[in-house]
């Protein structure tokens, strides 16, 4: 996509809670678009997150402006990230969120039908590889335009990890976490590498303390949420990422959550994306333990999706 067009475009975030804004601030920073609209019932809260963050674009260095909007006119934007939902309080699991986020979801959906035919859904809210998967069900637009930010934040926490391990910067270790965007996701250690050499090759891997990485990596939404009640930059800064690889169609390989035919659910794998949304997915060579830590995490998805059917 051309320049041009894609400042041209728009964007609805539904939901202007924390990561909804945080999303929109990053927009901002970074201008990809002419319009971020702000959809949200609580139309207060909604107007007053309008003013706050109009206010950071008067500098003159941005070219977007930052509108209410409502539900009917998200659907006919380019994309449509859903942050909506509840909060994920101390202790609680991303899955204990699936009966109240669901019922957000499928009222959301319904007042943003019918959808403009190319338009993008981006589910942020948790438990996001379910959400992923009704949000296909809800829109009825095809797969590949519906998909969620997935583990695409904890392969960048992994990067960011394995660089103070390795002394290496983090922009130059290509590391992935696949699977659901929760208890059962895994790194796929045969995978990681830096500057393109296998990682066994640039340290001792005895010396690694692979378990506790991926443990720490896993642990650390949490960790943050405990000292801080909850998270916003970095899955703000994810979103907005996301937003300019389709509205650019950059064909970045991004490790989000998606439909995955074989396994029957939405996870996350490594997929190019582009205007149309999930170009492709890549396909990898796990080894053993990874293919048998992927059918887990699926199975685990399953069923969370076979209790909200029952449900509802």
């Amino acid at each position: 996509m051309h320049e041009k067009t894609a400042l041209t475009s728009n964007i609805a975030i539904v939901g202007a809670g924390e990561v909804g804004s945080t999303t929109a601030y990053s927009l901002i920073l970074n201008p990809i678009v002419a319009d971020v609209l702000l959809v949200d019932p609580k139309t207060e809260v909604r107007d007053a997150q309008v003013q706050d963050l109009s206010d950071a674009t008067y500098h003159g260095n941005t070219s977007t402006r930052v509108r209410a909007g409502n539900h009917k006119e998200a659907g006919q934007c380019d994309i449509v990230v859903i942050t909506a939902g509840a909060a994920q309080k101390k202790g609680e699991s991303r899955t204990d969120l699936i009966g109240r986020n669901l019922k957000i979801l499928a009222s959301a959906i319904e007042e943003m039908k019918p959808f403009r035919d190319d338009t993008i859904l981006l589910l942020v809210a948790n438990p996001v590889d379910v959400l992923t998967y009704f949000a296909q069900q809800f829109s009825g637009l095809p797969k590949t335009q519906v998909f969620g930010s997935g583990t695409f934040l904890d392969s960048a926490r992994l990067r960011g990890i394995l660089a103070d391990r390795t002394g290496v910067a983090a922009s130059s270790i290509d590391a992935y976490v696949l699977g659901e965007h929760g208890e059962s996701q895994f790194v796929a250690w045969s995978h990681v590498s830096v500057g393109g050499v296998p990682l066994r090759q640039v340290v001792s891997i005895e010396h690694l303390d692979k378990q506790g990485i991926a443990d720490e990596t896993k642990q650390k939404a949490a960790a943050i949420i405990n000292a801080k009640g909850s998270t916003s930059y970095g899955i703000g800064g994810i979103a907005a990422s996301i937003c300019k690889s389709i509205l650019f169609d950059h064909r970045n390989i991004r490790p989000v959550s998606h439909w995955q035919e074989e396994l029957g659910v939405c996870l996350s794998m490594p997929a190019v994306i582009g205007r149309e949304g999930i170009v492709k997915t890549i396909p990898m060579s796990l080894d053993s333990d990874e293919r048998k830590n992927l059918e887990e995490s699926a199975k685990s998805l399953k069923g969370l999706i076979q209790k909200s059917e029952e449900k509802q």
